[in-house]
């Protein structure tokens, strides 16, 4: 998409996952269903678990390796649903967060060991989920009361079946003429960072913050968005992390925010539709979109945006 304001043009086709998807202009909130077992039209069944034995660093490599933000951890032999670790518990361990006390008090500071520990260390034991049988609107209500991103999906079971985020919810939405402007939704109060920002310091803000990214400006002038996922992969990638666990992990943390930046800044207008904005977001796969007018940026629209707006 390369004009952000243009017009949608009423076309049918049919979405990766399959389903024919309607362009013209509906009331997108039509699309959340009350009807029992709807979430499962959403939810993806290709969901990967770990098991509660698994390693720290192997739970990093597989996150990394699919491009994934969070991992249902299940028992290895039925696969019940057990707990859930996400990239923010991950920097928290390595970054200083309270799990990192962990690594103090459990392994001595030694981070080799602590990551070469299990994953059940650091995982979240009292996991919010979902049954087959809920509804789409079941799944809005939990995500916008817990302030959960993503929602793991069990059989009568237990077993961990599928798995819902809010980039499904942005999917449902793209495409469609809603009525609904960026402006409507946008986070107007946002925190930046400057690009000679520490790594260390982001992740502490992170985490004592409950942000998931923060955009990053020089002189005044937005030059990227780094994620809670973009330090993990910079923790986690192979001269760093042999830095990070050989003792040098103050010179590791002190490595500048800029240098995580890895794409171009995608960018969008308040006044334009939300079905526009989600279709953008999807096509370049990004979380959020920084909303700039003349240069200069007025607010930043993230996929929790569109589960609210799906949910007013």
């Amino acid at each position: 998409m390369n004009n952000f304001g243009g017009k949608i043009i009423k076309k049918e086709n049919k979405d990766p996952k399959g389903y024919m998807r309607n362009m013209a202009p509906i009331g997108f909130k039509s699309r959340i269903s009350e009807k029992s077992g709807d979430i499962m039209t959403v939810a993806s069944r290709d969901v990967i678990t770990i098991p509660p034995t698994m390693p720290v660093i192997g739970a990093v490599k597989t996150m990394l390796s699919h491009g994934f933000r969070r991992l249902p951890v299940a028992d290895a032999g039925t696969n019940r649903l057990k707990g859930i670790v996400t990239s923010q518990d991950i920097i928290d361990f390595l970054g200083g967060g309270e799990r990192h006390l962990i690594v103090k008090n459990r392994f001595k500071g030694n981070i080799l060991s602590a990551v070469n520990g299990s994953i059940s260390e650091i995982m979240e034991e009292n996991v919010i989920s979902l049954n087959e049988k809920d509804s789409l609107k079941d799944a809005l209500n939990i995500m916008i009361k817990e302030n959960i991103g993503g929602l793991p999906i069990t059989d009568s079971e237990g077993r961990v079946s599928a798995i819902v985020s809010e980039k499904d919810f942005v999917f449902l939405v793209s495409g469609i003429v809603t009525a609904k402007t960026v402006n409507d939704y946008m986070s107007k109060k946002t925190v930046t960072a400057p690009s000679d920002m520490s790594i260390g310091t982001a992740t502490k803000s992170m985490i004592n913050n409950g942000f998931r990214r923060l955009p990053v400006i020089r002189d005044n002038v937005l030059i990227g968005i780094i994620t809670a996922s973009d330090i993990m992969r910079f923790l986690g990638s192979g001269d760093i992390f042999n830095k990070l666990v050989t003792g040098n992990a103050r010179e590791v943390f002190e490595v500048p925010i800029s240098t995580l930046i890895r794409r171009d800044v995608v960018f969008i207008r308040s006044d334009i539709d939300l079905g526009e904005a989600a279709s953008l977001m999807l096509d370049k796969n990004v979380g959020s979109l920084p909303v700039l007018e003349d240069g200069e940026l007025k607010g930043i629209i993230t996929e929790r945006d569109f589960v609210r707006a799906l949910a007013d």
